[in-house]
């Protein structure tokens, strides 16, 4: 079936624009007219997608009017895809295996897509996992209603155990939510049986839902207590090319430790002397750099808290220290909540 429940759709005779509202059995959908105010059920050979409309009904398009100058004839623009697609029933964040096939209609391999449906924006780390050997890790912000492609999946490796951790953070106003953790081992039956049309995707694909809602109050030390040895250490494989490998290393200089100041204020003219010839990009690395070797400096010392000033602006810099920040094993937690010293500029860091 080409449509899923939320996909907008308009009927080919009579040109009504309705969304998908749910699937029927017998090659039939229900479909919500937000002009009428009801729901029909509907034949899917009526149906097409309404950003495909117009392409495959040409002769909707304008017409020129006898006796008079003839205008330049513009087919309608194609939709965005926030605007193509409409969350009747979220589904949260989910991760989808999009088969590519080969020229014989055997299947090649899997695209894997990760989907967030909410209307919330998640922080997102997706660790993939073949033998319990780690193959590859997906760190990112996922925006509500957006999807993200992250790697492949050959067909042969199904039968290498393959599974998936993902985690995620909430983001609001106050900066992000609790660490929300979950393993999934993919069992080749299971995975074929798992088969839907993905929401913003507009695929069929092999379906996981991840995390169906993003409310919940699960602590990182909850989600650590229900795992066991082998599960906490596979969680916490990192890449070689990690940044943070020597944040274990703990110093007991108590002189280092009495001179450490708990804050750093990364506005540009405070850690660079000259700014003028500098760009935007230039001055956002130096302001990472500063702050990596910070946070370096107080893992190692055994800091309980720091701030990180940032200030408030496009929340480029802010954004880009929580994406590093979760990327951290020693980081418990971090937030960035209205203090009466700081407002919203900082971001308060826990080891």
């Amino acid at each position: 079936m080409l449509f899923s429940v939320g996909t907008k759709v308009r009927f080919k005779k009579s040109r009504d624009l309705g969304t998908v509202s749910a699937l029927l059995d017998g090659d039939m959908v229900s479909v919500w007219l937000e002009d009428a105010e009801m729901e029909i059920p509907a034949f899917i050979e009526d149906l097409v997608r309404a950003e495909d409309y117009f392409d495959k009904n040409p002769s909707v398009k304008a017409k020129i009017i006898p006796g008079k100058q003839a205008k330049e004839i513009k087919t309608p623009e194609r939709l965005p895809a926030e605007q193509q697609y409409l969350i009747l029933k979220s589904l949260g964040v989910q991760a989808a295996f999009h088969p590519i096939y080969k020229a014989d209609d055997s299947t090649e391999k899997y695209e894997i897509y990760l989907i967030n449906d909410t209307k919330s924006d998640v922080l997102i780390r997706f660790s993939f996992f073949l033998n319990n050997q780690l193959q590859f890790r997906h760190d990112a912000k996922l925006e509500a209603t957006s999807m993200q492609e992250v790697g492949e999946l050959s067909f042969d490796q199904l039968n290498d155990s393959p599974s998936f951790d993902c985690e995620i953070w909430k983001i609001t106003t106050l900066g992000t939510g609790s660490r929300m953790a979950k393993t999934i081992k993919i069992k080749p039956k299971q995975f074929f049986k798992k088969i839907r049309t993905a929401p913003i995707l507009n695929k069929k694909v092999h379906h996981y839902r991840i995390f169906e809602h993003l409310n919940e109050e699960d602590t990182a030390e909850q989600n650590e207590a229900k795992e066991d040895l082998k599960t906490y250490t596979k969680r916490n494989l990192r890449p070689s090319t990690s940044f943070d490998a020597n944040f274990r290393k703990i110093t007991h200089d108590v002189s280092e430790l009495s001179e450490f100041i708990n804050e750093i204020d990364l506005h540009i003219e405070k850690i660079h002397k000259s700014t003028k010839k500098l760009d935007n990009s230039q001055i956002l690395r130096i302001q990472l750099d500063h702050f990596e070797r910070y946070i370096t400096k107080a893992s190692r010392l055994g800091v309980d808290r720091v701030f990180i000033i940032h200030g408030v602006g496009e929340g480029k810099l802010k954004n880009a220290i929580a994406t590093r920040l979760i990327q951290m094993p020693n980081v418990k937690s971090f937030k960035n909540e209205f203090h009466p010293r700081y407002g919203y500029g900082a971001t308060e860091v826990i080891f």
